[in-house]
């Protein structure tokens, strides 16, 4: 049986050479993994719990373990992570940066790592190390290679997420310590233990809160959503397709691993708020996608409103789990969805001068119509039109809406009226109309087809048969929303 180990680990490793030659080492230490995910796919027994587990003594004295497995909440999650990471490498390969080609690709893998670690890891300390690390990585690319705001929009998104990682550290340490769940009660922060010995109702509130708001900012959410204009307009697009598509999904995932089993009562007494600023959310993002020009800002507030979905989902927390399953999936999804559009944008862009502005571009399907129909596909699964990737997802999270509050449920549904606005807005402006100005518009490459080709048969595939993915997690989310519902 290969280690978990090497499926975190040997991005970063390889990762260490990629001053030799960055685009092959790119190329390598993503290829490993994703092969690696393939395999825990194809072997993932759906009945067998928590899977590949590895168990070893870390800090035996503060009850901290390197303990990682594989169960149905993280599978398709950590496939994900290998696929846009993957991409992310190709595209780097067929379109390197100017400048230090290979110190980019090297933050580039280690936060693929970092963003492994915390998928896998089974103790509380673990999936911290691992949540905090992803913060670094971003940072040195936003601040190095990015926009001409770059240093205010690394200050802000390093602010705005340290202060939450801060204050889930803080619960982390009060919740190992005050349940005593180590043998005679001594400290220990693996999550099966933790699970076994909740802490009291009032202890709950209080660490609810610290964890509801470091994942609530990473996602991020409406009102905790500062500083993602900024790092969105400011980050390298290779660098933001993975951030979007990936970085973002750990904070939902944190809240189905760690929030509903360790806080079931406060998750309970909670969940009238958090239902509120998802349709909140869901609502802001979908209207200030609509209003921007910038096409980084529409996918940037369009995943807000996709993220407030999921955060719907879950917290709908209906007895079939059906809500948390959309979620699951929905988190799946954007990330296929999302990261294929911003190579768009750079293609776009390349078309119009460099420029990020929607207003700029117009008539670029005329000569370019293999791009125009691979970005119809991803911009019709954005808007969750039936039979694409997207549809299910959101589906199930009406549904399980519906059967915790039929208001909460309608109002969301006008968010997916409102997708299909911006959606269609964004491709219809870009690639029909008067043409642009400063269009020079021709197809598509073989080396750019690369990238965004492959991407794009992900989503139909996921479209055409999104079963497995439910399989693999519905016992994992059964058993997580139970501890919430038979409170």
């Amino acid at each position: 049986m290969i280690h978990l180990s090497i499926l975190i680990f040997f991005p970063v490793v390889c990762g260490l050479l990629s001053a030799f030659n960055a685009r092959i080492i790119g190329v390598i230490a993503t290829v490993v993994p994703l092969v690696y995910a393939i395999m825990l796919v194809a072997d993932f027994d759906t009945a067998g719990g928590l899977q590949r587990v590895t168990d070893d003594a870390w800090i035996e004295a503060l009850g901290i373990r390197f303990k990682l497995g594989i169960d149905g909440l993280n599978l398709w999650l950590v496939l994900l992570t290998t696929v846009i990471a993957f991409a992310s490498a190709i595209w780097l390969a067929v379109r390197p940066p100017e400048e230090r080609a290979g110190l980019f690709t090297f933050h580039l893998l280690l936060g693929e790592t970092a963003v492994l670690g915390a998928f896998v890891a089974q103790d509380l300390a673990l999936f911290v190390l691992f949540f905090d690390l992803m913060l670094v990585p971003f940072y040195f690319l936003v601040g190095q290679w990015g926009g001409p705001d770059r240093i205010q929009a690394a200050l802000k998104m390093v602010i705005y997420t340290l202060v939450g990682s801060l204050l889930m550290l803080a619960g982390a340490v009060a919740t190992a310590v005050l349940s005593g769940a180590g043998p005679d009660g001594s400290i220990s922060f693996v999550l099966s233990d933790l699970t076994a010995n909740p802490l009291p109702e009032s202890t709950q509130k209080w660490i609810f809160v610290t964890f509801a708001l470091a994942f609530l900012i990473k996602m991020p959410a409406f009102p905790f959503h500062g500083w993602m204009p900024d790092a969105y307009r400011a980050m390298p697009l290779p660098a933001l397709a993975f951030f979007s598509g990936v970085v973002s999904k750990v904070a939902a995932y944190g809240f189905l691993k760690l929030v509903l089993p360790l806080f079931p009562a406060a998750a309970d007494d909670f969940q009238t708020i958090l239902l509120i600023l998802a349709i909140v959310s869901i609502m802001y993002g979908s209207i200030q996608a609509f209003t921007q020009t910038n096409a980084r800002l529409i996918l940037g507030y369009s995943s807000l409103a996709q993220l407030g979905f999921i955060t719907l989902g879950i917290f709908a927390i209906d007895p079939d789990g059906q809500g948390a399953q959309g979620a699951l999936l929905q988190a799946i999804n954007h990330g296929l969805v999302v990261a294929p559009l911003f190579f768009v944008i750079a293609l776009l862009a390349e078309r119009a001068e460099g420029s990020d502005d929607i207003r700029d571009y117009g008539g670029i399907a005329f000569r370019a119509p293999v791009l125009a129909v691979l970005f119809l596909i991803t911009a019709l699964a954005t808007l969750a039109m039936p039979g694409s990737s997207n549809f299910a997802g959101e589906f199930l999270i009406l549904l399980g809406a519906f059967d915790t509050s039929q208001a909460i449920a309608i109002i969301a549904s006008i968010g997916v009226v409102l997708a299909s606005v911006y959606a269609l807005r964004f491709y219809i402006r870009s690639m029909h109309n008067r043409v642009g100005p400063q269009v020079s518009s021709f197809e598509i490459s073989v080396r750019d087809g690369l990238v965004l080709v492959p991407l794009v048969l992900a989503i139909l595939a996921f479209a055409l048969y999104p079963q497995r993915a439910l399989e693999s997690g519905e016992e994992a989310i059964k058993s997580t929303v139970q501890a919430v519902v038979s409170r």
